[in-house]
């Protein structure tokens, strides 16, 4: 995948050639990233929607049954889908848009009450939250 970084984390129960064989339901060829760490064991991995649907769940669960075996106390995998509870890319930026001219345009002291929900309705804020 172009997208992807030279060099990533993957668990060491996935071979190489089950990666190469997967990326290729990963839409964009995204395989799962390693992306945090913490002592405890816990980490955060990214991963893009499989294509394959049929697929989707064999893929799924071989690349959860890696993390776990991964993890020092074998604790289950705890998947999130944040495509349904956060913005996508496009929003983010049409309210860093609305932001940037609310700052420009919307003097503060004239019209505190205005700006003020303005503010609120570019969503920014909530984003970044």
């Amino acid at each position: 995948s172009p997208s992807l970084p030279e060099y990533f984390v993957v668990p060491s129960s996935l071979a190489d050639q089950d990666l190469k064989l997967y990326s290729y339901s990963f839409i964009g060829r995204r395989m799962p990233l390693w992306s945090w760490n913490h002592p405890n064991g816990s980490a955060l991995v990214r991963m893009a929607n499989i294509k394959d649907v049929l697929q989707q769940r064999r893929i799924d669960q071989r690349i959860c049954n890696a993390i776990t075996r991964s993890h020092p106390l074998r604790s289950d995998v705890y998947k999130s889908d944040l495509d349904k509870c956060l913005p996508n890319i496009q929003e983010i930026q049409a309210a860093h848009i609305k932001l940037k001219q609310l700052c420009v345009n919307e003097p503060f002291e004239e019209t505190e009450e205005k700006w003020l929900s303005s503010l609120e309705n570019t969503h920014w804020l909530e984003y970044i939250r």
